[in-house]
């Protein structure tokens, strides 16, 4: 049989089948690098509206796990897609440096060599140890193909951000906002410091639950007879519960509610107060029989009583509190001023101390009697044998609850009373209610999310007990030890970090961080000795729009677009809405965008123990960066996201089809050239001007999706257009004119310029999903164009007008015409009364809206359409989508050797080959060297 493989079109390109990114996408970073592609987008962009988004500094300690580097890659697809916009939209990368897991690691790694070292030359180290992570992390971050101004990214350890945060802590200082405190603050015994309550989180543990009787003070029986007669003479006493014996020896009072009704109920004699609604309850609990009531009375009659502390020499006072609930323990609450957070607010209305005896370490004051020396979790047993021994313990049991512990070392952490460095919070919870509402949220929930976190937040603790950080530059007098710290003392700081860096801090001698004419508020002395607080990270990292937004000349403040996960609510977010209110009075930011987190196909947390974590330089060693980045644009990042070998298997697949998909359409415009060869749209073949106006339509939706920062949703829109209507549909219904028809024939050169043109535009539209496809993509599209893909423009297809909309209705119809005779077909095929699809006809009678776009096209085209050598259309009057008639035959004629289709009139010419052959008619006028014929 004659072969007429040299007489047609068939497709050829360079475009590899096979991505191999593990190796190619290596090469497009190298070549964007000698491209100076960041810098020469800045160039291309300058002058246009900008469009800023904000790095939140990832830490720079450890490698980048999944959800790290989800996080760097939405960024990039906002940056990327906002610039071929038409924005400038800079993207300067940032690392936070300091902070407590830094510190540790590297008192791990110098062992016993730390006590040898300053504290100058330990911080030092600690540098080195951030400097390294940041250069891997980087270097991982590239990798992923996220553009950014990568050689000036910013760090909060270098002197002049450290600068910045100060000078920030000044403005809050200026305006009085800034205190030091005796307070009970979130403090970790292992860390030996204080945490603020973005560093908290509550995790189930066990506690020891004991009840304990208070009796009445001797000195008090006759107030509270007075008070309450029928208790007059009788031996009183009070039962409390808590879950922390250790804080029993900083009891200092017993709260009770003022409305509530408190009983006192006969217990072997005694006459034992608790909240009469829980009476019979906390009997079972308890194991012991109460008696009927002695006496009933409000919760005020116990304001100022006293009751003894049972085992030490001292009072412990009645006091009145609103927060006293009957959801647990007995109504009456033991008082530890020093340990807890309402404690501390009603002692300090009823002029108790924030006694707590514990001392830096966790561990209590030695001098103290019974459990001096211990540390505080340690004290537990020895109170509760203290107290059995003195016939105070009445019930003991283990309670698992939700209890806060330490989110870096997941240690459970303790209150307790320290002094510390504040931030008054009431001043800006108002300005905070209106900044907040002034932000756009997504997902919307955010806003009330906000808003809770920071209406109940007390005040901001922002010292920490630590060494790696920013020093909180205040002074204390020699005379008297009063605390100071003034805008001067802070500006002239602040000079000097900016010159020197934050060690400067350690190394150089206290009066150089001493104002001209500062004296003791207090005392009046002159002579002083620096504090060794450091800042909060928190503020470090919240700082960060004044040190980057504020300074850099390419960005500005606000930032258009914070992008973190759900967690940053109470951390970044907060911390920078914070800052910004003390120094501007408004929000770093006009919109907030959070993601999920990672879990594992079967929705459980990712863990090591678990052996279910899918690190992503895995993934791209065996996949590519692309198909990373494929994966974050499919999933709904505002949920969990799920992660595993199934999932990176869809993702492939999904991503093969698309690479392919873009193989064929550059291989059938290897000879087009689109400054010669386009062909007007007016002028295009009925089903090209179809396809062209889907491609609008699907291109449109794309850029709307970004807009909105959906990029699930444009995934969506480019798989179904590339698997549905692309290589289901119009590459099939195109592929015989493509590669039979003459090679600059009209028929030929429509299809052509809805490839290049849907190839190009999709080209640009998947760039800030998949750049190196994308770039790829650019590289062998014909026709002269930017030195990259991720230079040029989204692509502006024309708004769909009414022609264009009824188009668009009268394909949808026949592509429904076209799936009924698909099963028609199969039928046939399974019957055995046809082979390929080219041996059937099809007689249709349509509605007239599809007969007339079938009518307007050639007849072999339109029998294309549906696969198959000929076909016969009838209209119908009336509904123009009206339910179609089909029928299905075996075509008429015989087969052309050259193009394969059934027709009925056939001339035989001599092939290339010098063989002789039957074609038809069009194929004969198709080739392009006249060919012998015969007959």
């Amino acid at each position: 049989m004659p072969d007429w493989k040299d007489t047609l079109n068939l497709p050829r390109t360079g475009f590899s089948m096979k991505a191999n990114l593990h190796e190619a996408e290596p090469r497009m970073l190298a070549k964007w690098e000698s491209l100076r592609l960041y810098e020469r987008l800045r160039e291309a962009r300058s002058g246009r509206p900008t469009y800023v988004l904000h790095d939140g500094p990832p830490y720079a300690n450890g490698p980048i796990h999944t959800g790290r580097a989800m996080n760097k890659i939405l960024k990039d697809f906002v940056v990327r897609a906002r610039s071929m916009a038409g924005f400038d939209a800079p993207y300067v990368p940032g690392w936070d440096c300091h902070g407590l897991p830094i510190e540790l690691q590297v008192e791990k790694q110098l062992g016993g060599k730390r006590a040898e070292l300053s504290s100058g030359d330990f911080r030092r180290a600690c540098r080195a140890y951030a400097e390294k992570y940041v250069e891997l992390q980087k270097a991982d971050f590239k990798r992923f193909g996220v553009m950014g101004d990568w050689d000036h990214p910013y760090l909060t350890m270098s002197p002049e951000y450290q600068a910045w945060i100060v000078r920030a802590l000044g403005k809050f200082v200026e305006r009085g906002l800034v205190y030091k405190g005796k307070k009970p603050v979130h403090w970790c015994l292992r860390d030996r410091t204080a945490l603020a309550e973005a560093e908290v989180e509550y995790e189930d543990h066990t506690s020891p639950s004991i009840y304990v009787e208070f009796p009445l003070s001797a000195d008090d029986n006759g107030e509270l007879g007075r008070r309450v007669p029928a208790l007059a003479g009788r031996d009183v006493s009070v039962l409390i519960w808590t879950t922390t014996p250790w804080t029993i020896p900083s009891n200092l009072a017993i709260a009770f509610h003022p409305e509530l009704d408190y009983a006192a109920r006969d217990v072997d004699g005694r006459a034992v107060i608790v909240a009469a609604e829980l009476a019979d309850t906390v009997a079972a609990k308890v194991g012991r029989v109460f008696g009927a009531p002695v006496a009933t009375m409000k919760g005020t009659a116990f304001e100022g009583v006293r009751f003894r502390h049972p085992f030490y020499e001292r009072d412990s006072l009645g006091v009145l509190g609103d927060y006293v609930t009957l959801e647990q323990g007995t109504g009456a609450v033991h008082t530890a001023p020093g340990h807890g957070s309402d404690d501390f607010l009603t002692g300090r209305r009823y002029g108790l101390e924030p006694y707590a005896p514990i001392l830096p370490n966790g561990r209590f004051d030695p001098s103290l009697a019974i459990v001096g020396g211990l540390k505080v979790f340690e004290a537990n047993p020895v109170v509760e044998q203290a107290l059995a021994e003195r016939g105070r313990l009445w019930h003991r049991e283990d309670l698992v609850h939700s209890y806060p512990h330490c989110w870096r070392c997941h240690n459970p952490v303790i209150f307790l009373a320290t002094s510390q460095w504040f931030v008054r919070m009431d001043p800006l919870r108002e300005p905070a209610r209106a900044a907040i509402g002034s932000v756009k949220w997504h997902p919307a929930w955010g806003r009330e999310r906000m808003a809770g976190m920071v209406e109940s937040r007390p005040d901001w603790c922002i010292s920490r007990q630590r060494w790696w950080g920013v020093p909180i530059p205040a002074l204390a007098c020699e005379a008297c030890g009063e605390s100071m710290l003034t805008k001067a003392q802070v500006d002239r700081a602040a000079d000097i970090f900016e010159r020197d860096g934050a060690d400067a801090w350690y190394d150089r001698p206290t009066q150089d961080f001493v104002p001209a004419g500062l004296s003791c508020a207090k005392c009046g002395g002159t002579v002083f000795e620096r504090e060794r607080n450091i800042l909060d990270v928190w503020f470090d990292s919240g700082s960060s729009h004044e040190a980057v937004l504020g300074l850099r000349r390419e960005l500005t403040w606000p930032a258009d677009l914070y992008l973190e996960g759900t967690d940053q609510y109470r951390g970044w977010f907060q911390s920078s809405l914070l800052v910004a209110l003390g120094t501007r009075g408004r929000a770093p930011y006009k919109e907030v965008l959070t993601h999920g987190f990672v879990v594992d196909e079967d929705g459980r947390k990712m863990s090591t123990s678990r052996g279910n974590v899918v690190a992503p330089e895995v993934i791209i060693k065996q996949s590519g960066a692309d198909v990373l980045r494929f994966w974050v644009a499919t999933v709904d990042y505002r949920e969990e996201v799920r992660l595993g070998k199934t999932v990176i298997a869809r993702v492939v697949e999904a991503y093969r089809k698309l690479r392919n998909t873009f193989r064929y359409l550059l291989s059938n415009t290897y000879d087009f050239d689109p400054s010669r060869d386009m062909v007007a749209e007016a002028d295009m073949v009925e089903v090209d001007r179809f396809m062209l106006a889907r491609y609008a339509a699907v291109a449109s939706g794309m850029r709307e999706a970004y807009d909105t920062h959906d990029f699930q949703r444009v995934s969506q829109l480019l798989n179904t257009f590339v698997t549905v209507e692309l290589s289901a549909f119009y590459l099939d219904a195109s592929k015989d004119r493509v590669y039979t028809q003459a090679p600059g024939s009209r028929e030929r050169r429509s299809a052509q310029t809805v490839m290049y043109l849907i190839a190009d535009g999709l080209a640009r539209l998947a760039a800030p999903l998949v750049p190196f496809l994308a770039e790829d993509v650019w590289t062998f599209l014909p026709g002269t164009r930017e030195d990259s893909v991720h230079l040029a423009a989204f692509p502006d297809p024309p708004a769909a007008g009414d022609d264009d909309a009824r188009r668009l209705r009268d394909w949808e119809y026949l592509l429904g015409v076209r799936d009924g005779v698909n099963l028609l077909l199969e039928q046939k095929r399974a019957e055995k009364a046809i082979g390929s699809s080219l041996m059937g006809a099809v007689d249709l009678t349509l509605g007239p809206a599809g007969a007339a776009r079938l009518a307007a096209m050639d007849a072999d085209i339109a029998a294309s359409v549906f696969g198959v050598s000929q076909l016969t259309v009838t209209p119908m009057d009336g509904d123009p989508y009206a339910p179609p008639a089909a029928a299905v035959a075996l075509a008429r004629g015989d087969k052309c050797g050259r193009c394969w289709r059934y027709v009925t009139e056939r001339v035989t010419v001599t092939s290339p080959a010098g063989e002789a052959d039957d074609v038809c008619l069009r194929c004969v006028g198709a080739l392009e060297t006249p060919l012998e014929t015969h007959g």
